[in-house]
């Protein structure tokens, strides 16, 4: 029997077990258990053109223009035409939607959600369906990848050797690399990193998605959903002044919301008018109230956050890598989808199509382990990942230029941590230093506006080719 190996419990990762173990393929998940995921903390929704009236067109059509002409047009057309796929597979695991609704650069009310905390919903039920189909579950993390003349042979846990006759990276993006994020701070792309070392380039690195509103807690950090500005909340400054259309996409309102907070004013968002607040946003509602704030009542403090990562490991239209049987699917992986800037709710859309392709990719490729000697296993320290976080929210954030760009791969030298994640970082900054235009998530100060010439991806394999 074919046994593969899946890093990462999220949304992407459980779909593609759940249908690999359906086709009865010995399959094993290592992560740190559904609730460490990006997925189950996806509070919006899942975007599915299906409804009277929407069509994949016009979805394909709202997902390029979020992706500012940068996205792979067959790639979108790919995911999205399966979009009904994953909405009928999502059903027959036992899934109920309760509403559909609009979000920020959506042409239509296409984002389908369950009391604004979908992901929680999703991954719980496909961790379920996954125990039943007797997929095996190890908890923890993966240290590095078992790669060998550029073939996979499985992962290192702990320092023991796994093998694997397929190994399928689905443990995220990076946004845990940045100082302020609302996503898991364990995702800090370090198996991008580590593959990007072992021979697999990355895609699109310097596309960073900063949520607009993000709630600096006492507690920690949180997200305030984009669906509570499509419900009707209002971004205004201190004075009570409204400065963007809130429902713009991310890109557009976080450097609005950053613009202001620059010029020294605070920035609130005014949920004031959505009656049933508590009802329709119950994750959002309890963060708020444990801090002591009433939103029927008190304007909600929000700043920008990093909070998606377009760039990932660059995979073909099947979710291979460039590494024999080794695939990447989810946030972990870059195909072009989202472009310059992830349409909202297309995420989980891609996790679901993305997991369920990678498992017809595999019974294809009917991949098979040789025998070899151990590949070799480095036992890197992780080091100071804080100082790395500290110098990407500094000089790669929402707003850059070649000045604080070249400052950060100048002090990146000097910091002392695992060189998968310098290398991971140090492909943001030259990506974003090279490219020198403004486009989607991705905006140069000294480069304010889009440059056709720069209309197409960058690839990362140690120096950044643009």
């Amino acid at each position: 029997m074919t046994s593969v190996g899946i890093i990462g419990s999220g949304a992407a990762g459980l779909t593609a077990a759940v249908a690999l173990a359906r086709r009865g393929f010995d399959v094993t998940v290592i992560g740190p258990g559904i609730k460490d995921s990006n997925s189950y903390l996806a509070q919006a929704g899942i975007a599915f053109p299906i409804l009277d009236g929407d069509s994949p067109k016009a979805h394909v059509l709202d997902t390029i223009r979020a992706g500012k002409y940068l996205n792979d047009e067959e790639t979108v057309w790919s995911v999205v035409s399966k979009a009904s796929e994953a909405y009928e597979f999502l059903l027959s695991m036992g899934l109920e939607f309760e509403a559909s609704e609009t979000e920020g650069g959506h042409s239509f009310p296409r984002v389908f959600t369950i009391k604004n905390e979908t992901g929680k919903h999703v991954t719980k039920l496909l961790h379920l369906r996954a125990r039943e189909l007797g997929v095996h579950f190890v908890k923890g993390g993966v240290d590095e990848l078992a790669v060998k003349r550029g073939e996979a042979y499985g992962v290192f846990i702990k320092g023991e050797f796994l093998r694997f006759d397929a190994t399928v990276i689905a443990s995220g993006g990076f946004s845990g690399l940045f100082k302020f994020t609302a996503g898991s701070k364990s995702n800090t792309g370090l198996l991008i990193g580590d593959a990007i070392m072992k021979g697999a380039p990355a895609r699109d690195l310097e596309f960073v998605q900063f949520h607009p509103t993000g709630y600096l807690g006492r507690s920690g950090v949180f997200l305030v959903s984009e669906a509570v500005r499509g419900a009707g909340a209002k971004l205004v400054t201190e004075d009570g002044e409204r400065f963007v259309n809130e429902l713009s996409t991310r890109d557009i309102v976080a450097r609005a919301i950053y613009n202001q907070m620059k010029a020294g004013k605070r920035v609130f968002l005014d949920a004031t008018c959505i009656e049933d607040f508590k009802r329709r946003f119950p994750q959002i509602y309890a963060f708020l109230r444990n801090d002591g704030l009433d939103p029927s009542k008190d304007l909600i403090p929000v700043s920008p956050i990093a909070h998606y990562t377009m760039g990932g490991i660059a995979v073909d239209l099947w979710y291979r890598t460039v590494i024999k049987n080794l695939y990447a699917v989810g946030e972990a992986m870059s195909n072009g989808f989202h472009g310059a800037n992830r349409l909202a709710s297309n995420s989980l859309l891609e996790c679901i199509v993305s997991g369920l392709e990678v498992a017809r990719t595999i019974a294809r490729d009917k991949p098979r382990r040789g025998d070899v000697k151990e590949p070799a296993y480095h036992g890197y320290e992780a080091g100071d990942v804080d100082s790395l976080r500290g110098l990407l929210w500094n000089h790669a954030g929402i707003v850059r230029s070649a000045k604080t760009l070249k400052e950060g791969l100048r002090e990146l030298e000097g910091i002392e941590a695992d060189p998968r994640l310098k290398l991971l970082a140090r492909g943001v900054l030259e990506c974003a230093l090279v490219r020198e235009e403004s486009r989607g998530s991705h905006y140069r100060e000294d480069f304010p506006a889009m440059n056709k010439s720069f209309e197409r991806p960058s690839f990362f394999d140690g120096r950044c080719r643009l």
